[in-house]
């Protein structure tokens, strides 16, 4: 079975659980982003490019209200996401390495978590999993991050 076929195997069986939230995790270059442009490609819908459209709305915000808008912001821009295009459709999302920005001090995997609690979510998860560890950065780098892959559906490519 392709990578793809897989992908949208999984897309319709989590439409029953809490978290509707697929992860695409493998290592640098394993062609994560390639396998969203795909399934993007075959439902005509574009994936979001979390780290420009946060970032450009994020430039306008006064530093020390970023971390705090963050979120909202995010939130934001995934509705503008839904009402233009079908709701049903899942959220397809990219270049989520923003989220790990230090100063903005929030939980980029809570974040996105919160996004599939009311639609489908496909994330290009920007780490790598080791045993049930998401894991973003090596540990010596100021933006290293280490989760539990609980409520989490992950698709290691």
């Amino acid at each position: 079975m392709s990578m793809l076929a897989k992908l949208e195997r999984l897309i319709g069986e989590i439409g029953d659980i809490n978290s509707k939230l697929i992860l695409l995790v493998g290592t640098s270059r394993s062609g994560k982003t390639q396998l969203l442009r795909q399934l993007s490609a075959k439902l005509n819908i574009e994936p979001l490019n979390v780290g420009l459209e946060l970032g450009r709305r994020l430039a306008a915000t006064p530093n020390n209200k970023r971390g705090f808008s963050a979120g909202e912001l995010l939130r934001e821009i995934a509705l503008l996401e839904q009402f233009g295009e079908r709701t049903e459709a899942p959220l397809l999302l990219d270049n989520l390495e923003l989220l790990f920005e230090p100063s903005l001090q929030i939980n980029p995997l809570d974040l996105v978590r919160r996004l599939a609690h009311a639609r489908r979510v496909v994330a290009v998860w920007p780490g790598e999993l080791r045993g049930d560890r998401l894991i973003y950065a090596d540990m010596s780098h100021p933006e290293h991050r280490d989760y539990s892959q609980d409520g989490v559906v992950v698709l290691e490519i």
